[in-house]
Parts: structure tokens; C-alpha cells; sequence
């Protein structure tokens, strides 16, 4: 069977976007493949973190996992950190990869920002790490948004130059699963922006946390425009904050766009937003509620992670001691 590996990272406040673009989909992904799923807490502290509010993020995905419908027994869900293999890898990897192809990526760039000298080296070489989760279990295909498809060529090019290098056929070139609606979900507030836990408003964007009433409330205060859904998609053109919202019903929907629009077309944002609401509660409510729950007993949920992390050991460990052998390390 095919083997997916893919990552959410720790950083506190899951919104809508994360789960249309990446945990429902890792749902629906269980019954096709072989899944591991990480939170990469090592990943997170390429930008400081809170120690106290690190480890109560990694645990708030935990549960964000198992409450979308992830089921712990049957895939994996660890925490990065607690497996070396993901750590030593990205060593050898950063001796494999060349600094042009880093000097390429676009989101060192975007959060390095104008203070680019006083970034983490962890955060420019943040590529590697994500090359090394995937190809630490040899994973066929990765989920990704549009925003980690750079990323992903790069973890193609890095196992390609390995292969190459030390004349063996040993890293798969990996494969993109990218899913269609609502892969990139925007701000409530601004539909030109992607939705951001960094965004200074709470109002722009919905949160796993969010009570029904708090989701009702956001949709209806999201910004619109003063005309009517048109009856195609071709009509959202220029008119981003429309297209954001009919994007978002498509996808707790499970439908198209162009479905959304023969059924709103014609009809004005008083009529379309109430139905958003009601959708967007119906889908995420019992979410937040079963997480509240599995938060309440953390220590469950780190049995949870350590049963996780043993079960990737089991597959990560023969694999690194193979790539030892290959690059010529003595491991026991």
C-alpha cells in the first residue's frame, strides 16, 4: 500500500483553513493508504515559542486529529521530536542539498521577512526537515496546499541528488496529493489574505475553538460586497471576499463552487451567509466538542503520542540505519 506522511505544526490556534486544506482531507486519506500523521513541534521552534504553550499546542492538534475523525489505532499520530530519525536525517540532508535551492524558497522569504539576517538558521533550512519527515519512512505521497508545493519539489530534488550521489535506487520520488475546493481559505476579513492565526483579528478567521454561536457570528460579520452571488464562477471574478465564502460552503459541502452558485445565484449575501452559518456549524461543532473533551485528559492524549511515536520508530528506524550504511555512518 501507498504511504502518506504529512505534518500539521503546533502553533496554537487551528483554524478553518487548516482543516479544509489539510485534517479532513488526511480523513478521508485513511481508507486508501497507509497514514502517518505528525505534529512537528520541531518545526515550530524555528521561530520561538513558549515552552508551556508549545506543549499544549501539540496536544491541541492531537486532539484536533482525533476529533476530525483520524483514528490513532489504525494510523499513526506521534509527535516529531520524539522520533531521532527525523532530526538525523535532516543533518544528512543538509549536507545534500545546496544552498541555491534554499536561496529559491519562498516562504523563508515571506517570514524571514526584512530582517532576514536575524532569522533562525532552523527556519532557512526548515526544507530539509520537511524532506527528512517524508523520506525518513520512505512516504509515497504527501497532501499539501499550494503553499508547500515549492517544498515538495525540493524534497524530490534532495532525494534524487541522494539517489544520485551514492549510486543507488533507494529514496521514491514522492507525489502531491492536492485536493480541490477550499485548499486555500482566506480571511473573513480581507479576501486577498490567506486565513492566519497571525492575522491581528479574531474575526478573521474560524477557529477549532470556536463556539457555534462564535462561528455563526464571524460568518455574518465577514466582509462582502453590495451585489448578488452571481450564477457562475466566472462572475466571482475580481471579487475576492465573495468567492471566499462561496469557496467555503463548496467545501463543508462537499460540492463545487459552480453548485453553490445554481443554487445562491441571483440571491444576495442576507440569504447566502444564514446557510453558510448553519453549514459551517453543523460540520464544526461537534469537532470543537469532542476536542474539549480529549483535552481534558492530557494525559491520554500523550499515551496517544507515545504509542504514535513508538509504532514510527518501528518504520523510520531500519530505514535511517539503511541510509547510515549508504552514506557510510557506523550505527548500531
Amino acid at each position: 500500500m501507498n504511504r502518506i506522511f504529512s505534518g500539521v505544526q503546533p502553533t496554537g490556534d487551528l483554524h478553518l483553513g487548516n482543516y479544509l486544506g489539510a485534517i479532513r482531507n488526511f480523513v478521508d486519506l485513511q481508507n486508501d493508504y497507509e497514514c502517518i500523521y505528525c505534529v512537528v513541534d520541531l518545526h515550530a521552534i524555528t521561530v520561538w515559542q513558549d515552552p508551556r504553550e508549545l506543549s499544549h499546542a501539540t496536544r491541541e492538534v492531537t486532539a484536533a486529529f482525533i476529533a476530525a475523525g483520524i483514528d490513532p489505532t489504525t494510523g499513526i499520530i506521534f509527535n516529531q521530536s520524539q522520533v531521532a530519525a527525523h532530526a538525523q536525517l535532516a543533518w544528512i540532508f543538509n549536507c545534500v542539498a545546496r544552498l541555491g535551492w534554499l536561496n529559491r524558497m519562498t516562504q523563508f522569504k515571506e517570514k524571514a521577512g526584512k530582517h532576514r539576517e536575524n532569522a533562525s538558521v532552523g527556519l532557512y533550512a526548515y526544507p530539509n526537515l520537511m524532506a527528512a519527515d517524508i523520506l525518513a519512512y520512505k512516504a509515497t505521497h504527501v497532501p499539501v496546499g499550494e503553499d508547500q508545493k515549492q517544498h515538495l519539489e525540493l524534497t524530490r530534488d534532495i532525494a534524487q541528488k541522494f539517489n544520485n550521489d551514492f549510486g543507488v535506487e533507494f529514496f521514491p520520488m514522492v507525489e502531491p496529493l492536492i485536493f480541490g475546493e477550499g485548499t486555500r481559505v482566506m480571511s473573513l476579513r480581507d479576501g486577498t489574505k490567506k486565513m492566519s492565526k497571525s492575522d491581528p483579528s479574531n474575526q478573521s478567521r474560524i477557529t477549532f475553538t470556536d463556539s457555534a454561536d462564535d462561528i455563526a457570528k464571524k460568518i455574518r460579520r465577514a466582509k462582502t460586497d453590495p451585489d448578488a452571488l452571481p450564477s457562475d464562477p466566472d462572475g466571482l471574478e475580481g471579487r475576492p471576499e465573495a468567492a471566499n465564502l462561496v469557496g467555503i460552503y463548496a467545501a463543508l459541502a462537499g460540492t463545487t463552487s459552480a453548485s453553490v452558485l445554481k443554487e445562491f445565484g441571483g440571491r444576495g449575501f442576507g440569504d447566502f451567509k444564514p446557510a453558510l452559518a448553519d453549514l459551517a456549524v453543523e460540520k464544526l461543532s461537534p469537532i470543537s466538542d469532542e476536542m474539549r473533551r480529549l483535552m481534558a485528559d492530557p494525559v491520554n492524549i500523550d499515551a496517544i503520542l507515545a504509542d504514535g511515536a513508538d509504532r514510527a520508530c518501528a518504520i523510520a528506524d531500519p530505514i535511517r540505519k539503511e541510509i547510515n550504511d549508504i552514506v557510510g555512518l557506523i550505527s548500531a
